[in-house]
């Protein structure tokens, strides 16, 4: 065994025992730490397919701004296990329902693929390196790439707008 293969089943293993951390959690902020925690073992993958620009962006994006937003808006809702409403037998069951039929669409597309023919390229060629990234972003996708920055201006100023406290003006 080398130690791309111990790695990605490591990271594997890591990956999904956090996310059932994150379903099984009573706990809300256990349930976003794991959260995060797999969100890291996510990159990990990236980072052995050579992607070191994903893992990254995974990591300063995902884990780091939303999980934390998340985490604020826990703590301040003061979820507990006390104030959350029980979930009745039908949610419980289209629940089950719906869980069993997405493992069946796993295990459906987990037959069609054929592991013993393709071995992964780990270490070798340019595939994932933000040099390719950029150059097609700028190339072939500079009008997308424009606007979605336009968009995210627009977006900025709205929230400053929104967030500003009005003065408020008094008659003498």
């Amino acid at each position: 065994m080398h130690l791309h293969e111990i790695l990605f089943w490591f990271l594997s293993f890591m990956a999904i025992v956090c996310a059932l951390g994150v379903i099984l959690s009573r706990n809300p902020v256990k349930s976003v730490l794991f959260l995060i925690a797999t969100f890291f073992s996510i990159s990990g993958h990236y980072v052995l397919m050579n992607a070191q620009f994903l893992a990254v962006v995974n990591i300063i994006v995902y884990a780091g701004a939303i999980m934390v937003l998340f985490l604020f808006v826990i703590m301040l809702m003061n979820l507990n296990a006390d104030a959350e409403p029980q979930k009745s037998r039908l949610v419980q069951m289209a629940a089950v329902l719906s869980g069993g039929a997405l493992f069946l669409v796993i295990i459906a597309a987990l037959r069609t693929v054929d592991l013993n023919n393709k071995a992964m390229i780990t270490s070798e060629g340019d595939l994932g390196l933000i040099h390719n990234l950029g150059m097609v972003l700028f190339k072939e996708y500079v009008l997308p790439f424009e606007l979605s920055s336009v968009l995210f201006l627009a977006a900025m100023v709205g929230a400053m707008v929104i967030g500003k406290k009005e003065e408020v003006i008094q008659n003498p």
